[in-house]
């Protein structure tokens, strides 16, 4: 099988010396809950990362990685970014605002477009994640450390 091309994901974390590795698995799977079953790893230590949208104007599209298995409460979210509600871009417009497919969306991959970035406070309690590598069917396995410090995401409390 020939090598493949390093995503910006990647390459983002080879330029601060951050170990990972590389998980793949089909493309064709966009649920990350079904990702961890490929990996042979808990569901709660594969985050996916959701596109939110403040209702108010004025306030930028938001990034909230959260477990696999975890349900995101707008209400929360809404509360930590300081507006009355948020609610959850639609697929079309995430893949706009990010410029990567749904399913393959990653936080690491779009650190310079503006992006407001939280990460749910269960993150806290592991000792890997995996997160999307910017291309659907790659996910990055690295140290919850490592990937808040390059994202510079704050930790929440934003899941049921």
């Amino acid at each position: 099988m020939a090598k493949k091309e390093k995503t910006l994901a990647m390459r983002v974390l080879d330029s601060q010396d951050v170990p990972y590795e590389v998980i793949e698995f089909p493309d064709t799977v966009h649920d990350a809950v079904e990702v961890a079953q490929i990996a042979g790893v808990p569901p709660e230590n594969v985050y996916k990362t959701l596109v939110v949208e403040a209702d108010e104007p004025g306030f930028k599209p938001i990034l909230i990685m959260i477990a696999a298995n975890s349900t995101l409460d707008l209400k929360k979210v809404a509360k930590v970014v300081g507006v009355k509600k948020a609610h959850m871009a639609r697929h079309a417009d995430a893949e706009r605002m990010t410029g990567l497919k749904t399913g393959g969306i990653s936080t690491l991959a779009v650190l310079n477009k503006g992006f407001a970035v939280y990460i749910d406070e269960w993150v806290d309690l592991l000792d890997f994640v995996l997160v999307s590598a910017g291309q659907r069917g790659i996910n990055l396995r690295l140290s919850p450390a490592d990937l808040v410090r390059v994202t510079g995401a704050q930790i929440v409390d934003v899941s049921e």
